[in-house]
């Protein structure tokens, strides 16, 4: 299998991970406080943690939104 054939194949898995990505560093900076760790954590276990990282923070570090709770702009 040439290197074209398997870029091919795999960039719907890098796009999802992309998009994971990015949705997650968005959620973390405009969350006040996250729930388990701090932000900094949070952002290193997106970043470094490929597909697994955001798909724990929105599980995990995300929780439910308050009434009360309002996001920075």
């Amino acid at each position: 299998m040439e290197i074209r054939e398997l870029l091919i194949a795999l960039w719907p898995l890098l796009a999802f991970q992309v998009i994971m990505m990015v949705a997650a560093l968005i959620s973390i900076a405009r969350r006040g406080e996250t729930k388990k760790l701090p932000k900094l954590v949070w952002v290193m276990i997106v970043v470094f943690i490929n597909i697994l990282g955001p798909i724990l923070y929105f599980m995990l570090g995300k929780g439910e939104s308050q009434d009360n709770e309002q996001y920075r702009d």
